[in-house]
């Protein structure tokens, strides 16, 4: 039985970022037979078409391109900044809109977001769904993962304790992977 590979990025480059923490609780929930790899983004240069020479990229773009598009799905964690998506995150999938083989092209997609506010990430999530539009990518409807007051709902070490997260996170993670499974057949 081959494994079921879902990579995963976070919007955060922060070393204690609570979006990363809930990456690695997807990594704990995940269903048998499925791994969740954490991807680095923070080594992306900005965006620019010039960096681009002759159809290839700089190598921690091609790097990320390749990842995606060797994985049966994505799951992105979704911070909030200023009612949208992070720089960091919004460039890493400007990297990857590119044409010539864009990776999130029919790609399932799955997105969770955490904050210390009550809305969670309810606006950026929404943006990142506008996003996903024009990549081409297929995201994740049902259960939707917002964790809100993340100062109650992750220990000191960045441990997600709050089961009611946790078992979003596991129904999420199962729902992208039948998506992903239903876009395959």
């Amino acid at each position: 039985m081959s494994t079921f590979k879902i990579v995963a990025m976070s919007g955060s480059l922060r070393k204690k970022s609570t979006n990363t923490a809930a990456l690695r609780a997807a990594q704990e929930l995940a269903p048998a037979g499925v791994t969740v790899e954490i991807v680095e983004i923070g080594d992306l240069p900005l965006y620019n078409e010039d960096l681009r020479h002759e159809g290839s990229f700089p190598a921690p773009a091609q790097r990320l391109r390749e990842q995606i598009k060797a994985a049966d799905a994505v799951l992105i964690a979704c911070p909030e900044y200023n009612y949208g998506v992070t720089p960091a995150l919004k460039n890493a999938l400007d990297w990857c809109s590119r044409p010539a083989n864009q990776p999130f092209a029919y790609k399932a997609v799955g997105i969770l977001g955490v904050s210390g506010g009550a809305a969670g990430t309810a606006r950026a999530q929404s943006n990142l769904r506008n996003i996903l539009v024009g990549l081409d990518a297929y995201a994740v409807n049902q259960p939707q993962v917002m964790i809100g007051a993340s100062g109650s709902k992750f220990d000191a070490e960045g441990k997600l304790h709050d089961q009611a997260s946790r078992d979003f996170i596991k129904a999420h993670l199962e729902a992208l992977v039948k998506l992903a499974n239903k876009l395959k057949s």
